[in-house]
């Protein structure tokens, strides 16, 4: 289990409240999240500040000194993701700290794959060269990300959301073939800084849509130097709804979902039984 975190917006945007301030922000998720649970494993965050992403990671936890803090304050970017880890499936170490990153991509889970060992043998076969020579890491999610970037790679023709909704579809399936019975987790949130595509299968996620400016009741602040000819828009996206009082709504399970050009969610169911 881990807490992740997404911002895509048509305007730079800080996020240090949401990160930090907000009575539910991420740093809080990994003190201890709805379930009771902490994720002290590693925290990091992406963000593309000049259009190519900047990443940032530790091993610690997000609420260990003051190095989370002064990241998410430096933060303000169109696109941002972050995670606080709760470690499953590899150790604790900065190769399988959240996010991972390819070139422009930015890739970030929560969930498990079961008896990953046994679903990684049938996985690695379909992972294309080039990136499964880029592994670093031991965790489910790293391959996970490298799948899903070559299945791309190999059919552009598909487009990108139909290619992550085929590629994750094919990974629970993998791991129902070791074991029907097994519960999958699969939130993901993949970006390249233009598109955000995401997941929820068996892990609880929530969005938020933003379509105006407005004072933060946490800072007093606007989070965004508004172009006043344009309108601003955003969608939020979290494992936990981080502010109270605002129109938070749950991602429907089993689903894929891309952030459309009216920064709302488009869906897609995962059809994964046989």
């Amino acid at each position: 289990m881990c807490r992740l975190y997404a911002m895509h917006a048509n305007e730079p945007t800080r996020v240090e409240c949401s990160l930090v301030k907000s009575q539910n922000a991420l740093m809080e998720q990994s003190k201890g999240d709805m379930q009771g649970y902490a994720h002290g494993h590693g925290w990091g965050v992406a963000d593309y500040p000049n259009g190519n992403p900047m990443v940032e990671k530790q091993v610690w936890a997000a609420f260990h000194g003051e190095h989370f803090s002064r990241k998410a304050a430096r933060v303000y970017a169109r696109t941002v993701v972050a995670h606080v880890r709760r470690a499953t499936v590899g150790g604790t170490s900065i190769e399988n700290t959240h996010p991972f990153h390819h070139g422009r991509w930015i890739f970030a889970h929560n969930g498990t794959v079961p008896n990953f060992d046994q679903v990684r043998a049938k996985m690695l076969d379909h992972i294309d060269p080039l990136h499964r020579s880029e592994i670093k890491g031991t965790t489910d999610s790293e391959h996970i990300f490298r799948y899903l970037l070559g299945l791309f790679l190999q059919h552009p023709e598909r487009g990108l959301f139909e290619t992550v909704k085929l590629g994750l579809e094919q990974v629970i399936r993998w791991s129902a073939e070791v074991d029907p019975d097994a519960r999958v987790g699969l939130n993901i949130i993949l970006t390249n800084g233009e598109h955000l595509i995401g997941s929820c299968f068996n892990r609880s996620l929530f969005y938020l849509v933003r379509d105006h400016t407005y004072s933060c009741p946490i800072c007093g602040k606007s989070h965004v130097h508004h172009d006043p000819k344009r309108s601003y828009l955003a969608t939020e996206i979290a494992s936990e709804p981080i502010t109270h009082g605002e129109n938070w709504h749950q991602v429907p399970n089993e689903t894929v979902f891309q952030v459309a050009e009216d920064y709302r969610l488009d869906f897609a169911p995962l059809h994964h039984r046989k």
